[in-house]
């Protein structure tokens, strides 16, 4: 499934492995089709795309939004080529705002339950993890925050391109 974006030129893509909760899945298809940054999400997903509540935090974001489905993270990764991968992850890493954002950088998220395994995180040194700090004792933060904060910040040292304002 991909939709028609208004805006061509994807500054960067987020990558949600297994989401599990349509909800944050809906606010980040939003977040993306305001931003210019292209979404791709890895099965197995914990819902449906046609979820009702998938769409209705999406509202009619979803038209304009760049958004694929693959089967696994190799599927992406080959659907991604040549590109610079971040992998954000609860407490593990160098803080994303000490990360100096590229023009196509992927930032992997993991599900909002387990993150992301440890196979996976295993792919990727110290330098590609980025944590978001926050108050000791705390979990984390939700899913669709998480990708907003991250997002803004690169497309902010990306100076905004392409933002009407």
């Amino acid at each position: 499934m991909a939709g028609q974006g208004f805006y061509t030129r994807f500054m960067l893509d987020i990558v949600l492995y297994q989401p599990e909760i349509p909800p944050n899945t809906g606010n980040i298809v939003r977040l993306c089709a305001n931003t210019g940054a292209g979404l791709h999400l890895i099965q197995p997903l914990g819902f449906q795309l046609d979820d009702k509540k998938m769409r209705r935090a999406g509202l009619d974001h979803t038209q304009r939004a760049r958004l694929n489905v693959h089967e696994h993270l190799d599927a992406c990764r080959a659907a991604l080529p040549g590109r610079r991968w971040l992998a954000v992850e609860t407490g593990d890493g160098r803080r994303f705002d000490q990360c100096d954002f590229r023009d196509h950088d992927v930032l992997l998220f993991g599900s909002e339950t387990r993150g992301l395994p440890e196979e996976v995180l295993a792919d990727f040194d110290s330098q590609h993890r980025l944590c978001i700090p926050q108050c000791d004792g705390s979990r984390s933060l939700n899913l669709s925050n998480a990708v907003a904060v991250v997002t803004y910040e690169a497309w902010r040292q990306l100076g905004f391109e392409g933002a009407g304002q």
